[in-house]
């Protein structure tokens, strides 16, 4: 009993970590005979996934029907703004450092066969983002549909709510209740997992590593660490940029969300990320408002790791096949990549499902995949940890600008 009060009382980071250094530890010790432990980490994630749906929707529903459609507008202004400033500046680092360092130069490309997905048109995006029907939406997964969904019901909750009719305004305010009620009981359902989460993260990690093994790593090193580096230089250079001109502290706000950058890296999902992220950045002192209304949206349209990795595996791609590609051609690569990847960022190896459509449009051979899928693991921690920071920093910069407008109005 003592035990597992001290358990429970142990920062989750500190948990976490520990997880996962016993995971790589065990992993490298016995190898592939740690499979049995994949079916634990499978369950956090499932879990997790579990509850982020729930908390996606109804944390955007909240988030809608408290503002008037006014501040809706300016807000997402402002964060698409953010979003294209972060993501044109990982690409251009991870080309630039891909370009330089030249990672691939004396690798081969597997014999692994693998599967060119269907790439998805203008069209078919734009309707899959209204769905034909909204159980559907929730059932599949759907997060572009639900939130959607979260969106138009926020809308008509905030109308009912700001309604001079009396009766309409009654209604408005329960179902606000009603929602919030919701609300809380999902992010005590979260407390929960989150007491697993170590366990689960333990044995993604031996899992991980015990499957893959030094020789695997070892010769896509250099691959890794172009975007690992990469992923430094846009947090310490371009993350810290905005915090500096919002006026916040660097040191405390890292502290304040560290939880959440720990979750993000450890299990490689933004969206299983999400209630977490969103508990951090009201830590810093963003309003619940931007913070629920901000942070789904970045979970599911920002990727700033994802476009840096797309910049890499691309340069890594050309050096293996030997082709001449100029920065141009990478720059427009990117581009439609990142499009690509909007809806997918936020789950645990999406990436390879993106890449692999990118690869197929521009005629690369989609054997590559199968090669940077053997680390998949690492880059998807780092990607995620970047995303998520990306996202409950756009959300501290856009709530500091909201603030200094309502007071240069009063």
């Amino acid at each position: 009993m003592q035990l597992w009060t001290a358990y429970k009382r142990t920062s989750l980071v500190i948990k976490m970590t520990i997880g996962f250094a016993l995971g790589i530890i065990v992993g490298l010790l016995f190898g592939n005979e740690v499979t049995f432990l994949e079916p634990l980490g499978t369950l956090l994630i499932h879990l997790l996934s579990l509850i982020a749906i729930p908390v996606i929707f109804l944390t955007v529903v909240l988030a809608v029907d408290s503002m008037n459609t006014k501040q809706l507008g300016r807000m997402g202004g402002k964060l698409l703004l953010y979003y294209m400033a972060t993501t044109a500046a990982a690409v251009l680092i991870g080309l630039g450092l891909a370009l330089w360092i030249n990672p691939g130069e004396n690798l081969t490309l597997p014999d692994a066969q693998v599967e060119q997905p269907e790439t998805p048109s203008f069209s078919d995006v734009l309707l899959q983002i209204v769905p034909k029907n909204i159980f559907q939406a929730f059932t599949a997964g759907d997060l572009m549909a639900i939130l959607f969904i979260a969106v138009i019901i926020g809308i008509a909750i905030s109308v009912m709510r700001y309604s001079t009719d009396k009766k309409t305004n009654e209604y408005g305010e329960l179902l606000n209740t009603f929602f919030t009620a919701l609300n809380d009981m999902f992010f005590k359902i979260l407390q929960g997992i989150l007491l697993y989460a170590p366990i689960g993260v333990f044995a993604i990690s031996a899992t991980s590593f015990g499957g893959q093994g030094w020789s695997t790593l070892a010769s896509l090193l250099q691959f890794v660490a172009v975007f690992y580096i990469g992923i430094a230089l846009l947090m310490l250079l371009v993350y810290t940029a905005f915090l500096k001109v919002s006026g916040y502290s660097i040191r405390q706000f890292v502290g304040q969300t560290k939880e959440a950058f720990l979750t993000a890296f450890f299990t490689s999902s933004s969206i299983a990320t999400l209630p977490i992220a969103i508990d951090a950045a009201k830590k810093t002192g963003v309003s619940e408002t931007t913070a629920n209304f901000s942070l789904p949206l970045g979970a599911v349209f920002n990727s700033d790791g994802g476009a840096l990795r797309m910049g890499v595996s691309l340069v890594f791609a050309a050096n293996i096949t030997g082709l001449n590609l100029s920065v141009t051609d990478f720059l427009v690569i990117v581009l439609i990549g990142t499009l690509l990847s909007v809806g997918t960022a936020g789950v645990p190896a999406a990436g390879l499902v993106t890449l692999s459509a990118v690869l197929a449009m521009f005629n690369l051979p989609l054997e590559i995949v199968a090669l940077i899928a053997g680390v998949d693991a690492l880059i998807g921690m780092a990607g995620t940890a970047s995303n998520v920071m990306g996202d409950i920093i756009g959300a501290a910069v856009v709530d500091r600008s909201e603030t200094k407008k309502q007071l240069k109005a009063s």
